[in-house]
């Protein structure tokens, strides 16, 4: 059987690049191309589609691995080649890198990794659509004790309740706390009403001799510290 001369060229070709799989074997897994790391998670294609150009796609339609990654259950089963298995797996993913960087955190204390509590919390609170207030609980040698989002509010504004933080600051046996909440909008900067609500927990937590550390704001860039900016 012959080949034509076009149907030849495109063959040779797809057998001169090497899969994913195999640039992995020879080059390591940082030589893989966003498209490429992609279609190795996935394993498989669709019918009619390889893989490698499922993963092109899904990138092109989510702008890139943090729309594809933060995309809910609902939104990737509407993607023509995303099954329950291929759904799961890229779910899993995300899920992965906020567990490790939460066994990170818990090494030691976020006061002596400010850029581990950093990308913990920009990992977990950046891409939630409403604003999130979260609290990390720390013991008296500043470790982590839990992690916990407390108050979910409107893409305007969450509102915070002192009362409810030093309950469960109290029911972990906290000896101080790091606070965070998102700014769905991506600009990082503290509001006047941020400023006010910092305070007001200070002056709360202060009563049952537990010390308010710091309170980040989370968008687009490094999370804000509000101690660094003299707000504490």
């Amino acid at each position: 059987m012959h080949l034509g001369r076009n149907q030849a060229v495109f063959q040779n070709a797809a057998m001169s690049t090497p899969l994913p799989r195999e640039k992995v074997s020879v080059h390591g897994i940082e030589a893989l191309s966003d498209e490429e790391l992609l279609a190795l998670l996935l394993g498989t294609g669709a019918p009619g589609r390889p893989v490698t150009e499922l993963a092109r796609g899904l990138l092109a339609a989510f702008g890139g691995f943090r729309g594809l990654l933060q995309a809910g259950r609902q939104e990737l089963k509407r993607q023509p080649g995303l099954g329950p298995a291929k759904i799961g797996k890229l779910m899993a993913v995300l899920e992965l890198s906020k567990r490790y960087l939460y066994e990170e955190l818990r090494r030691g204390s976020p006061l002596e990794s400010p850029g581990t509590t950093q990308r913990y919390l920009k990992t977990v609170l950046r891409d939630h659509v409403h604003e999130v207030f979260a609290c990390l609980f720390l013991d008296t040698r500043h470790r982590v004790i839990a992690f916990e989002e407390l108050f979910h509010g409107t893409i305007d504004g969450a509102t915070v309740y002192p009362r409810v933080v030093a309950e469960k600051a109290l029911r972990h046996g906290a000896a101080a706390l790091i606070v965070a909440h998102n700014h769905p909008s991506g600009i990082g900067e503290p509001s006047l009403a941020d400023q006010a609500i910092t305070r007001r927990l200070k002056e709360a937590l202060a009563l049952l001799d537990i010390r308010l550390l710091d309170h980040f704001v989370v968008g687009d860039g490094p999370p804000v510290s509000m101690a660094s900016r003299g707000m504490l």
